[in-house]
């Protein structure tokens, strides 16, 4: 069993300092990029805030970034210490919040890609163009950034499955005895 946990605790570790560094990287990647093009003589700068999904995406990469480092610093501390999980309220509580993050990235992902869609592909019926024709460069840092995003957004539910294994074996089936089924 000790070596199950140990290998849960550094699987836990790895994966938050993972979710950290690509959800900075989304950030850095989404929020950095903006392109120029000129119209006859108006200029148009496309930027992440055009896009309120991608504000989303930003946000909520950030706020998981963050998430990341304050748990990645208690894994470590826990396994500085040799404590695997202390009590269960703060269990609850990492699950509960591990279950928030896992669905705020996914909602992040899901709604910035639906509008990557709309940008790549354009939509005929509601007249809307395709800008990424006008926007390549834009579009391009913009998919690198939504794929960080993505990969954060799986490593967030694995996260949270790794949460939810180490909640529940607090509550082990030995401490029933007498059961009548």
């Amino acid at each position: 069993m000790k070596v199950l946990d140990r290998r849960v605790r550094i699987t836990e570790l790895v994966l938050r300092f993972v979710n950290l560094g690509l959800g900075v990287l989304a950030v850095v990647l989404i929020v950095t990029d903006s392109q120029v093009r000129e119209f006859f003589t108006i200029q148009k700068k496309a930027k992440f805030t055009d896009m309120k999904a991608l504000v989303f995406l930003v946000v909520a990469n950030a706020i998981a970034a963050g998430y990341s480092l304050i748990q990645g610093l208690r894994c470590v501390v826990s396994m500085i210490k040799g404590s695997v999980l202390f009590n269960k309220p703060l269990a609850w509580a990492i699950f509960s919040c591990d279950q928030v993050m896992a669905y705020i990235t996914v909602a992040a992902v899901s709604a910035a890609a639906q509008s990557a869609v709309f940008a790549k592909m354009g939509q005929e019926q509601l007249q809307w163009m395709k800008i990424c024709n006008m926007y390549g460069k834009f579009c391009n840092q913009v998919g690198e950034g939504l794929a960080s995003a993505f990969l954060v957004s799986l490593s967030m539910v694995v996260v949270s499955c790794i949460s939810a294994f180490s909640l529940f074996r607090l509550y082990g089936g030995s401490k029933i005895k007498n059961a009548y089924w």
